[in-house]
């Protein structure tokens, strides 16, 4: 097996980290996993902490006799690992998450004419498995039983306390407490390799998961507040944005694309979007001087020494419209200078190609 960087690994905590991808490249897909689903290590603190964990992580893929030497006395002199508190509560954290987001990811409504509030049994399912993943960490290893039955045993409070971040806490307590004290061992040997392909599959099945999960909360459960204060459910708002006149508008638009880029290709076609975009200012200048496009120098100039000579903050008395007439005045002089400066360029321009030809 190749030796893995140390600066490589450093590289990719830096690009990539908060998704765990150094973890992926030093075979740690669970930590991968893990910091995937809490951006980092609940929200960057794994992650920053990995700065002076990583030497060991290296050490660890790399088998160094120095650190396996010292993990073998570690075994010698302690017959199981010792407690750590950043790894009880980190199983904790992540058990409480799982278990909300599964709880969340639940329908309230019927969907379909059928109440899935039956899968809130899944609950301590996810509790368990947050704990024994957390706990499976490294050279440390246990089974999912002792997890599984504190979160089952403890999930009637779930029912009983009205403050359901409660329920979770403790929930997640005594499935962690259960699975450091019972279950939790050393493992002896480093875990087989498995190929690329295999792990790239299964890490990628455990995201979609993941993703889902959030998405059916995002679309069954979550809420949007209008300007009157009243609640919508997502799924309507979106339902009824696709079906307003400004979706449909920009639908339209997009359409109009493609059949325009299926004629005249697609190099045209960005060159007539670059024109509508707009990039240098000359459509909205010439709108804010009430011009067409075509219009003369002539037209410009004398349109600008109007407007201009209307809307002078000089000429207006009225304190409570002097404002609104400074304003005006900067528009109108902006656009007036962004017109002649496009025209100067394009003049200098042409006049350049005309003595190349």
């Amino acid at each position: 097996m190749a030796k893995k960087s140390l600066f490589l690994t450093y590289v990719l905590w830096l690009i990539g980290g908060i998704f765990g991808l150094h973890h992926f490249y030093l075979g740690r897909d669970s930590q991968a996993f893990l910091w995937f689903c809490t951006l980092g290590g609940y929200a960057g603190c794994g992650w920053l902490r990995d700065i002076f964990r990583i030497p060991e992580y290296v050490s660890d893929a790399n088998e160094d006799v120095t650190y396996s030497d010292t993990f073998k006395r570690k075994i010698r002199t302690q017959e199981k690992p010792p407690s750590s508190m950043t790894r009880f509560f980190g199983m904790i954290i992540v058990a409480f998450i799982w278990m909300s987001v599964v709880a969340n990811a639940i329908p309230e409504e019927p969907v379909a004419g059928v109440s899935w509030s039956f899968l809130v049994a899944l609950v301590p399912l996810a509790c368990a498995l947050g704990v024994w993943v957390v706990g499976n960490i490294g050279r440390e290893e246990g089974t999912i039983w002792w997890a599984l039955g504190a979160a089952y045993a403890t999930f009637p409070l779930y029912f009983y306390l009205d403050d359901y971040s409660t329920a979770y806490s403790l929930i997640a307590f005594a499935s962690a407490y259960a699975f450091d004290a019972k279950s939790k061992r050393w493992r002896r040997r480093p875990s087989k390799p498995k190929s690329l392909l295999r792990r790239v599959v299964t890490l990628s099945l455990c995201a979609l998961l993941y993703v889902s999960l959030w998405g059916s909360y995002l679309y069954f459960n979550a809420r949007l507040t209008d300007t009157e204060g009243e609640e919508v459910p997502v799924h309507e708002a979106l339902r009824n944005f696709l079906s307003s006149p400004y979706w449909l508008d920009v639908k339209q638009s997009f359409r109009d694309t493609w059949a325009f880029a299926r004629h005249h290709g697609w190099l045209e076609t960005w060159r007539q979007i670059l024109d509508l975009s707009d990039l240098h200012g000359e459509q909205n200048a010439y709108k804010v001087l009430n011009l067409s496009s075509g219009a003369s120098e002539e037209e410009i100039r004398a349109q600008y020494r109007a407007l201009s000579k209307q809307y002078h903050p000089d000429k207006v008395k009225d304190p409570a419209l002097k404002r609104a007439a400074e304003e005006r005045f900067m528009e109108l002089s902006q656009a007036y200078e962004t017109i002649s400066k496009i025209k100067s360029r394009r003049s200098r321009r042409n006049k350049k190609y005309e003595k190349e030809l």
